[in-house]
């Protein structure tokens, strides 16, 4: 009997955690509570000030660390985020959905419209101010949340359209951490850089060597990490060069391991040390900002036209189809859905202004519209969701939808 009654309160835990859901869930949890203790009179000094606290990781001055919880979530913590989306996109490119140029090309095409128009939009409006150097914030789609909005429309939402969004997002990531790794880093230190490519090397020689014990490649992407840390290239893309240095057959292993730690963890700590933003006394301050109209607009209107016309273009000129039991509108409503860009736009924010108060408005922006953009995707595909639902009992979904195993915030696609 005690054990039974132990089942019975563990297994709806352990179901929402297993559902696509849940990490949206979390994080939206953790945003709330966040920005609630740091406006809150009786919290906001203690809630905000644990996150700029100075930790000391050693004694020797020579060994140059993250020297705050701050950094340490997201010079290191987040270091595994990068290696978890890494390893998602080196096996989509291999043997999932990515791997040949006719499966690739549409949302290879989106992702790339869904970057270049909010980008442009941004600059529209900032490119004469101080607040210039934030058009990359509004280029990304966040995993976690657009594929959890997706599953909240159930599995009358057709297969096809989870696997083109995840595959979008995907690739979406990849040109977030290309911008990141290009455009946000100040200075080099030819030093380091050096090290990180004989880091680099061994890892390379390890997979060439068909070396596949996960314990041979721990040291030299601690090297790698460190090295790229104090080079001036952000630490975090050290994640995805690992991944990509890793052999295929351990991908699958690896990713059942970080899947929950990285969603229910890493994510949930990221969400709470970036967001702790102490809104100004005048809260319309923030959305009257060029900053602001960039951000929200290139969310929630850029990524939607960026997606939908490269993607109507490509197919019209005959170089890519649309998914299987889809059609423009639902390409549409997938697009309004790419506007969700919490998590790589937040941490873009962090990287593109110095200026708190920039850092602040950027970040509300991108909550706002965010917000908007799944509120708007949402509604938009629920009025479609009957006619997507006969689509689905006329055709099966291909069997190429299993390649999707561990994505951020989705346990299978096809969930």
């Amino acid at each position: 009997m005690p054990q039974k009654r132990l089942n019975r309160l563990f297994t709806p835990i352990r179901d929402f955690i297993n559902d696509s859901r849940a990490t949206g869930i979390i994080l939206i949890s953790c945003t709330i509570t966040s920005i609630f203790l740091s406006n809150f009179s009786l919290t906001q000094s203690f809630y905000t000030s644990i996150w700029q606290h100075t930790v000391h990781i050693t004694g020797n001055s020579q060994i140059h660390l993250p020297d705050s919880y701050l950094l340490l979530i997201n010079d290191v913590l987040m270091t595994l985020f990068f290696f978890l989306v890494g390893m998602e996109i080196k096996r989509e490119l291999t043997i999932g959905e990515l791997a040949s140029i006719r499966k690739s090309l549409l949302p290879v095409l989106a992702a790339l419209g869904g970057m270049v128009c909010p980008a442009v939009i941004f600059s529209f409006y900032n490119f004469h101010t101080p607040g210039k150097s934030g058009w990359g914030i509004p280029m990304a789609t966040d995993i976690a949340f657009s594929l959890g909005v997706l599953s909240l429309l159930g599995k009358k939402i057709p297969v096809q359209l989870k696997i083109f969004l995840a595959a979008l997002a995907i690739i979406d990531d990849l040109g977030a951490v290309i911008t990141i790794a290009i455009f946000y880093t100040a200075t080099l230190h030819l030093i380091y850089l050096i090290f990180a490519a004989l880091a680099v090397a061994v890892l390379v020689g390890l997979n060439k060597s068909k070396v596949e014990n996960i314990l041979f490649y721990i040291i030299p992407a601690v090297v790698l990490w460190y090295s790229i840390f104090n080079s001036g290239v952000h630490a975090t893309i050290a994640g995805v060069i690992t991944s990509f240095c890793m052999p295929l057959k351990s991908l699958a292993r690896m990713e059942h391991r970080l899947y929950k730690p990285v969603n229910f963890i890493i994510m949930p700590l990221f969400a709470l040390a970036n967001t702790a933003i102490i809104f100004p006394d005048k809260i319309s301050d923030v959305f009257t900002s060029t900053i602001s109209f960039g951000v929200m607009l290139g969310l929630i209107l850029g990524k939607p036209l960026g997606i939908f016309f490269f993607s109507f273009i490509a197919i019209k000129l005959g170089i890519a189809s649309l998914p299987s039991n889809t059609n423009f509108k639902q390409l549409w409503g997938i697009g309004l859905l790419g506007g969700i860009g919490f998590t790589m736009s937040i941490f873009t924010s962090t990287l593109a202004y110095e200026s708190e108060s920039m850092q602040v408005i950027s970040k509300v922006s991108v909550i706002a519209g965010s917000l908007i953009a799944s509120i708007i995707g949402f509604v938009y595909l629920y009025n479609f969701k009957n006619t997507t639902h006969l689509s689905l009992k006329l055709e099966h979904p291909p069997k190429t939808a299993k390649s999707f195993t561990f994505t951020p915030g989705i346990k299978t696609a096809g969930a």
